[in-house]
């Protein structure tokens, strides 16, 4: 489904993604985790030709991204709020991506009726345009919109952002019970260790924009795994700041002494 071969990207002097080489199958759920500033929103962009590489190509189906637009079509994404049209209702914006996908508006009707607790009466028949809904609802557009088309390749960036846990629980299921029964390949990013280790048999770890770690999670066992690594970086952080605190107050000490 997805080949990721020699891809970097930089921004100045820093690289946010060095990969030299990923295959995700389809029908593969993956979550991938890192702390903020791993890479994953850019990898994402890169993997959806929003952002041009440096070196290297994400190939999906065997067609390099940045070459041709024919993946598109089998593909459904939401990064964040700006892929919204948010001077349309919600109604308007699913019907308008419904056309886009060559779906009618009572198809557009049929597959919205799965979401109906997802939205929990307070997205359709609101009367406002989607600028005017909380963050918590423009998210659930954004994910439906995506998943509309049932597409073979579904990218999610956070999508447990600003969702209540009552809403968090029912795309969980979602997501789970999509990739199930349409074998679609689902990749998701989460700060969420819980979420994305209840719903992913398979876990990539990145950091610095590398994939340290490709984790087969049965029966969440990935979880202990990932929690013990997030825990060493906190000690790890915490005994440098000591240090360097330890360092100015030697500095400190020895211009008293020299005063």
């Amino acid at each position: 489904m997805i080949t990721i071969n020699n891809l970097q990207k930089h921004f100045g002097s820093k690289t946010a993604i060095d990969i030299e080489h990923y295959d995700i199958a389809q029908g593969d759920m993956l979550g991938l985790v890192g702390n903020n500033g791993a890479g994953k929103t850019t990898l994402f962009r890169l993997m959806l030709d929003l952002l041009q590489a440096d070196r290297g190509t994400v190939l999906i189906d065997g067609t390099d991204v940045s070459r041709s637009e024919d993946w598109k079509r089998d593909t459904g994404a939401f990064i964040d709020e700006s892929f919204l049209i948010d001077y349309l209702t919600p109604e308007e914006y699913f019907y308008f991506i419904g056309r886009m996908y060559g779906l009618k508006k009572d198809e557009v009707d049929s597959r919205l009726q799965p979401f109906d607790r997802f939205m929990n009466g307070e997205v359709l028949g609101q009367k406002k345009f989607i600028r005017n809904y909380s963050m918590g609802n423009k998210q659930k557009i954004g994910i439906i919109s995506a998943m509309l088309h049932q597409p073979r390749l579904l990218v999610l960036d956070e999508p447990f952002n600003f969702l209540d846990p009552s809403s968090q629980s029912i795309i969980k299921h979602l997501l789970k019970r999509y990739n199930e029964e349409h074998q679609a390949t689902v990749i998701i990013s989460s700060h969420n260790l819980n979420h994305t280790v209840d719903i992913c048999p398979r876990i990539a770890l990145l950091e610095h924009g590398v994939i340290i770690r490709d984790l087969q999670n049965r029966d969440n066992s990935a979880e202990r795994e990932l929690e013990a690594y997030f825990n060493l970086a906190v000690e790890e952080e915490i005994r440098e700041e000591q240090q360097e605190e330890d360092k100015e107050q030697q500095t400190d000490n020895n211009n008293t002494e020299q005063q």
